[in-house]
């Protein structure tokens, strides 16, 4: 009975919400793009999969993002950096399927750059801070989730990388009418709070335990 209140707390549109607004605040597209060179983090692919241009598919989230990146690639005509490795040691880096949906897109190969080993989030800011030392860019803008932003942020200014974020996807709307229907459980909205859950565990992990100058190792 008590897993049952509870499966139906997290699936309703109120919780989600109050989850991700905890996450978004604050985080807003700016109002004028610029920089040297986009960041753009991985948020996961289905490896091996078929797709009109070769094997590999990202998953809706990572969509956004990249969309969000070729957008902003066009505007400014800078580089931009795709920052993901294999989840398995067999399987494709996920940076390489994200180049090829940035090529189809219109985004020219002689402006992606690619990151390969990272693993997560910690990985993510190390390797493409190093890259952006060696290149000299210094003025990032990072595109990932709205929700995901807070996190790498954090941990980007912990390996002294000042970046803009520039997020995709925002779901936290504002609103808060409450209806009938908010009582309905959803498995959309217990998807979101799962994510949300998740991404506040990993926040306040990383606030608490960043101290050592290189996390992770």
């Amino acid at each position: 009975m008590m897993m049952g209140l509870i499966l139906w707390g997290l699936s309703l549109c109120p919780v989600a919400n109050h989850l991700m607004k905890g996450l978004e605040d604050g985080v807003t597209i700016p109002a004028r793009l610029s920089g040297d060179v986009i960041i753009l983090l991985g948020g996961g692919v289905n490896d091996g999969v078929q797709d009109l241009t070769g094997i590999g598919v990202p998953s809706d989230d990572m969509m956004s993002r990249i969309v969000t990146a070729v957008r902003a690639q066009k505007r400014m005509g800078v580089p931009v950096i795709v920052s993901g490795g294999a989840p398995e040691e067999t399987g494709t880096p996920e940076a390489w399927i994200v180049r090829r949906f940035l090529q189809d897109l219109g985004v020219p190969p002689v402006k992606i750059l690619t990151e390969e080993q990272s693993k997560d989030t910690v990985e993510n800011a190390r390797y493409v801070s190093e890259i952006c030392a060696r290149r000299g860019f210094h003025r990032p803008l990072l595109v990932t989730s709205g929700y995901h932003m807070k996190q790498a942020c954090l941990l980007f200014q912990r390996f002294h990388l000042r970046v803009t974020p520039l997020p995709a996807s925002l779901r936290y709307n504002g609103r808060s009418e409450i209806t009938l229907y908010t009582f309905l459980p959803s498995v959309m909205y217990l998807a979101t709070t799962v994510t949300a859950l998740h991404e506040q565990l990993g926040l306040l992990f990383y606030r608490r335990h960043l101290t050592d100058p290189q996390p992770g190792k």
